[in-house]
């Protein structure tokens, strides 16, 4: 059996250092081009500089996207910012353009070439073909099944590897390829600036009727034909794995860094229980179970890994996410102070003296403290923490360390 990477997004400097810590095996970032998450934070020429030396010196590996679908006049750019990323070495270049994979290959011939899940791979013929094009690993489509991707392990060269998501938001469109966006807002998905259309409200309106909107679905606030619920797969490791499947990819280069703390972590322990025995797997899903559901989520589904969906991978009557817990921030410094710790947070969200919290930690533990007190940049005490984005110093009544995550309940 095949040990798969755990391979998680990263949407910042932020998020990339706590995805190393809580659990991945590999990130995948983007830069300020290129990439298919145009409204993400994204890492400038510095920033994934420090974020690669960061992962390499933890073990963890570090792959860059740049998947569009390149017009004539992205090519001289796209070629000189692959000559960016040979100086910088990640250890491998996510593309979906035949064109983009010549000149990652001209420029950056020491770097590892991963096919997108936008070049539509749902065959081990095509898989064949990239692997003649010195392509390492291709992302499956979305749209395969676990016995499709079996049999496609199967009928490809021991040494090309397989990449399947795992968790997260679904697209409604075939492999990515949408026009919804362009169409309504002149917003090109496949270049990175989506702006979810699929998430909307819609009713139809029939030809000889205009203006008359009949809904969809029988609910009085519309309905959301297009809207997916989120894939999760974490009780169906076993699978995963029988299926030959090299890394388990993890969505989301827009989420935040509890997000991925709590994916990263909740993967990481499910994946290494799996391989260890049946057993264990079943012991800690329940945890499994409850962890994940503290993220952000759209309610889940297997997806197609079992066939065709039903109608229940639909969401028809909202478009938004469930959340139990608020991101507070992550201890940058903790400092032991008589039972407790003085930390060092970059605030997310508001909190109080006197609330009660949690501390999640790496190794899938959490701890409930609580706030003893709040002093901000300036030096001075407050009771509260409203306005996000400050530097604090936070005296809590239990014990952190550097990179954990604080939170609260929703």
């Amino acid at each position: 059996m095949r040990k798969p990477e755990l391979l998680i997004p990263a949407s910042s400097l932020e998020v990339l250092k706590t995805a190393v810590i809580f659990g991945a095996d590999a990130v995948y970032i983007g830069g300020e081009a290129f990439s298919l998450r145009a409204k993400a934070k994204n890492f400038s020429k510095e920033d994934m500089a420090e974020g690669i030396r960061f992962a390499h010196d933890h073990g963890v590996n570090v792959h860059v996207t740049a998947n569009i679908l390149a017009h004539n006049y992205d090519l001289e750019a796209a070629a000189a910012y692959f000559q960016e990323l040979s100086e910088l070495r990640p250890d491998a270049i996510i593309v979906a353009d035949p064109g983009m994979v010549m000149l990652a290959k001209e420029n950056c011939p020491n770097i590892d070439i991963h096919l997108s899940t936008q070049a539509n791979n749902t065959n081990y013929m095509t898989y064949r073909f990239w692997y003649d094009q010195g392509i390492k690993r291709v992302v499956s489509a979305r749209e395969l099944s676990l016995r499709e991707i079996k049999e496609i392990r199967a009928n490809i060269p021991e040494d090309m590897e397989i990449e399947s998501f795992i968790h997260g938001a679904m697209c409604i469109s075939y492999s990515g390829r949408c026009l919804l966006s362009n169409y309504f807002t002149g917003r090109d998905a496949n270049r990175g600036a989506c702006t979810h259309p699929c998430r909307w409200k819609y009713a139809v309106v029939e030809e000889q009727r205009p203006g008359e909107y009949l809904p969809v679905y029988e609910n009085e606030r519309g309905t959301y034909i297009f809207n997916s619920k989120d894939l999760c797969m974490i009780e169906h490791i076993p699978e995963m794995l029988d299926a030959g499947i090299d890394s388990f990819k993890i969505e989301g280069r827009m989420k935040t860094a509890l997000y991925v703390a709590t994916v990263a972590r909740t993967y990481r322990r499910a994946i290494d229980a799996a391989l260890t025995s049946p057993e264990a797997y079943e012991a800690i899903l329940p945890w499994c179970r409850e962890e994940i559901s503290k993220c952000t989520y759209r309610q889940f589904t297997t997806g197609f890994y079992f066939g065709k969906p039903d109608e229940n991978t639909q969401i028809y009557d909202s478009n938004t996410y469930e959340q139990e817990y608020i991101y507070l921030g992550i201890v940058r410094d903790a400092k032991a102070d008589g039972e407790g710790c003085v930390v060092t947070i970059e605030q997310r969200n508001k909190f109080s003296v006197g609330e009660t919290i949690e501390i999640m930690k790496p190794d899938g533990s959490n701890v409930e403290v609580k706030v003893l007190s709040i002093v901000n940049e300036d030096g001075a005490s407050q009771e509260s923490a409203p306005h996000p984005q400050q530097v604090l110093s936070v005296k809590l009544s239990g014990l952190a360390c550097d990179y954990d995550i604080l939170r609260r309940r929703a």
